[in-house]
């Protein structure tokens, strides 16, 4: 069953604005308290790769990912080859000139079953780990805010 993770914010800054805060793949270590380097491997678009470096709490595991999803102004997307998960943020206009941001993690094919038991035994389990995502998801998107309302 898809497991779908969401966190939402409103900016008071224009789509383009935000657009080039969330499509600038290596300043993702600014915003997102889980990631430590996310470089991508070329221009980014539709079907590049990225190396990343991530943590939870003090364990440090390395990623790669392929962006599967590049609207500019709009969403971008990418999946994580590990376990399948797409991660993704979507902007939306806002009747006051600014952006609604909504960032996800979504599961379509549900997690590999090597994975889970690695989140199990080193992550302290499915629900804390979801549980510390959502909060990372909030913390990201609160420092995107910050950042683009100076």
């Amino acid at each position: 069953m898809p497991n779908t993770l969401e966190a939402t914010i409103d900016i008071a800054a224009a789509p383009e604005q935000v657009w080039n805060v969330v499509s600038d793949l290596k300043r993702m270590p600014e915003f997102s308290p889980a990631t430590v380097r996310m470089q991508p491997l070329g221009k980014t678009k539709t079907g590049t790769w990225t190396l990343n470096l991530n943590r939870d709490g003090a364990k440090f595991y390395p990623t790669t990912s392929r962006i599967v999803r590049f609207e500019p102004n709009r969403a971008i997307a990418f999946r994580m080859n590990e376990n399948r998960t797409i991660w993704s943020f979507t902007l939306e206009p806002t009747a006051d000139g600014g952006t609604h941001l909504v960032q996800r993690r979504d599961i379509p094919n549900g997690v590999n079953p090597i994975v889970r038991k690695m989140i199990d035994a080193i992550l302290g389990g499915e629900q804390v780990f979801e549980a510390n995502l959502v909060s990372g998801m909030n913390e990201t998107l609160g420092r995107i805010k910050q950042t683009l309302e100076k």
